[in-house]
């Protein structure tokens, strides 16, 4: 600790969508995430700084890596970030490592001169961390935002490293980690309540889809449970899908094959959505969110989301849905041993949803999914750690 006593934590994102010139323009929970715990830590006494690959705007002490070379190699292109990202990713993914591995230096080794008290490598990239974390001479701590086994250089990686000190963001997702993994606490994610609200009329009209638009989400299970739905219902539903998909078929051909032509007077495509107050409306209107999840989701941010804006959630019973939907809140799905079967349950939780109370899905929110929860929680875990 420092001689002040006030824990100062290094928390790494080093990702290169944490970037004021990327996020926007991308769907990354995480960076939002680790936007506001970065904020909301400095609530909590902490002296927190935030560990960047570029500038990003934040309440907190902010540092960043040399994206020179990488902005150099833009300009010769005349592309952006983000159309770098889409035409050439090897290309994209090769100069972003580079700036990672930078970035996770710069930050053990600031700890190793005493400027931190504990380091937090929060993000997908932090398996370039993992082998030079015990060059660290303080504590370090891992948050992991996708299943440990959902690609292969996960699963092949994090199992020799199961003795660091690990953060899980639900009990499902430690299912994909050795079982003698040391577990150091499990923190659900949180949202600042003042960001959701729920509306006083919701037209509850339709049900929502909200997400990437890619075949492990189930978006076209959620097409054939709306039409299967209608088909009996004596008021009919609307499905609406917002999120982003990969339209030009070079990396997924799910949308233009199996959900645009799809689309039609009962299933509407509105687009993304990346502002707050768009997204409440969106949520907070919809008779329910669904969630029809084929693998197996570590936490599923946009169910808080919808349990903070008032509105029921219908989820497929994968990987922590069922930890995050009661009874209370939602229907949650039995998958069946067929897609066909998988579909007739989806619909039957439609016709069930009537039942939930809207008010008992915020009041949810409000006991187990806030920001402050969540921003306490980790301050806990940091001072354990380093007592």
């Amino acid at each position: 600790m420092s001689p002040t006593s006030r824990l100062r934590v290094a928390l790494v994102v080093p990702h290169i969508f944490m970037h004021r010139d990327i996020l926007p323009n991308v769907i990354f929970s995480p960076g939002t995430l680790a936007l506001a715990l970065a904020n909301g830590l400095t609530t909590q006494d902490i002296d927190v700084t935030l560990f960047s690959p570029g500038p990003i705007d934040t309440a907190a002490k902010n540092i960043n890596t040399d994206m020179s070379y990488f902005e150099t190699e833009l300009a010769g292109r005349g592309d952006s970030y983000t159309d770098l990202l889409k035409k050439h990713p090897f290309v994209f993914v090769t100069l972003a490592r580079q700036v990672q591995a930078e970035l996770i230096a710069k930050a053990y080794a600031a700890a190793n001169d005493d400027q931190f008290d504990i380091v937090h490598i929060y993000t997908n990239e932090e398996d370039t961390a993992l082998p030079f974390a015990k060059l660290c001479r303080k504590p370090v701590v891992f948050t992991h935002h996708d299943p440990f086994n959902f690609l292969v250089k996960y699963k092949n990686n994090f199992p020799k490293y199961t003795g660091l000190n690990w953060l899980s963001i639900s009990y499902a997702q430690r299912h994909t980690m050795p079982s003698d993994t040391n577990w150091v606490g499990n923190i659900y994610h949180g949202l600042d309540k003042s960001q959701f609200k729920p509306l006083d009329r919701p037209a509850g009209d339709y049900i929502a889809y909200l997400g990437r638009i890619i075949e492990p989400k189930g978006v076209h299970l959620a097409i054939q449970a709306i039409r299967q739905y209608n088909q009996t219902a004596i008021k009919p539903l609307k499905l609406k899908i917002a999120g982003k998909h990969y339209g030009d078929g070079t990396k997924d051909s799910y949308w233009q094959e199996m959900i645009r032509p799809e689309l039609d007077d009962t299933v509407e495509y509105v687009g993304f959505i990346d502002n707050v107050a768009q997204k409440n409306d969106f949520l907070g209107n919809a008779k329910a969110l669904i969630i029809p999840s084929i693998f197996d989701e570590p936490f599923g941010m946009v169910i808080i989301e919808a349990l903070a804006s008032g509105t029921p959630v219908i989820g497929l019973d994968s990987g922590a849905i069922p930890e995050i939907i009661t009874t209370k809140t939602g229907v949650l799905v039995k998958k069946g041993t067929s897609e066909t079967e998988t579909v007739s349950h989806l619909a039957a939780a439609i016709m069930a949803i009537d039942q939930v109370d809207r008010t008992k899905c915020r009041n949810d929110f409000e006991v187990r999914f806030t920001l402050d929860q969540m921003c306490q929680q980790h301050a806990e875990v940091y001072r354990r750690l380093t007592k």
